[in-house]
């Protein structure tokens, strides 16, 4: 694909009209939902950074609940867990609790150090609350999920199973990095050629769930991405899902914002994929 514009498949904010709006329209419904939800604690502390927090949203009526985490995008250079509390709707009207946490963001930190902080987030969920989340990503949040997937999480710290995210489902994510490296998006990150494959999920090897006789719970690889979106973003979900062995899908008209739509409604087919991929992973 050496015709390929890069930029123009990959700047979803000059892609899409109206991008600003459709984010400012994020930040409001996410300030009302986290306004009006009872069962929230937000700004907890996953680590000791100033950004190292994150936000918890738990199902009416409280009690133990199936667990999924998600991870913003804005190509790890914009953006806080504050623009996505909303998408939580869906599934703790499903009875799933769902945490959002923020990150530190490139250029005041390399990508790898991002991908740091959510293994740690992963890490502090699962030891607190002693169940496998499901982990869902948008965007940049998508490639973070799939490296979390990605982890060998006993290797990591000692103590956490080896499948501490057994089951994930990236939105619209970026999983081959080299494709950006021509683009603007790529300046913040400060990424150099010999590094981007070490950093992308479609070249690593596919995690084995395998334990001895026994296949993990749950475990789940779905892509999503929205049909109306760049080739190059379909190509690279359809790739990567068909790599590691996953499900893909795409959602007819839906863009590269609006593809987060169904995550508000708990009887959308997405949401209810999602519950159900968490109610099946085993608490830890």
């Amino acid at each position: 694909m050496a015709s390929m514009d890069a930029q123009a498949e990959y700047d979803n904010r000059a892609r899409v009209a109206g991008s600003a709006e459709l984010l400012a329209g994020w930040q409001q419904d996410a300030a009302a939902f986290r306004a009006g939800w009872a069962e929230a604690e937000l700004g907890v502390a996953y680590g000791p950074g100033k950004r190292e927090k994150l936000d918890i949203f738990r199902p009416a009526g409280g009690g133990e609940a199936p667990l999924a985490m998600f991870i913003h995008g804005g190509y790890w250079q914009s953006l806080d867990r504050g623009f996505c509390s909303h998408l939580a709707r869906g599934l703790v009207q499903r009875g799933v609790a769902v945490a959002i946490p923020s990150y530190d963001l490139a250029p005041a930190v390399p990508l790898g150090r991002i991908v740091e902080q959510m293994r740690a987030a992963t890490a502090w969920l699962f030891r607190r609350h002693r169940r496998r989340p499901l982990v869902l990503g948008h965007s940049a949040g998508g490639h973070l999920a799939a490296l979390l997937m990605a982890t060998d999480w006993r290797a990591l710290q000692p103590g956490l199973p080896r499948d501490l995210v057994a089951a994930a489902i990236p939105i619209s994510g970026v999983f081959e990095l080299e494709p950006l490296l021509p683009t603007t998006i790529a300046k913040a990150l400060r990424l150099r050629p010999e590094e981007v494959r070490l950093l992308s999920p479609r070249w690593m090897k596919p995690p084995s769930f395998n334990s001895g006789q026994q296949i993990t719970p749950g475990a789940l690889l779905h892509c999503v991405v929205g049909g109306a979106e760049s080739d190059e973003f379909l190509r690279q979900s359809r790739d990567f899902a068909s790599a590691w062995g996953g499900s893909f899908e795409a959602l007819p008209g839906l863009n590269h914002f609006t593809v987060l739509d169904p995550l508000l409604n708990p009887d959308s087919p997405l949401v209810a994929r999602a519950a159900a991929a968490a109610a099946a992973l085993a608490p830890g």
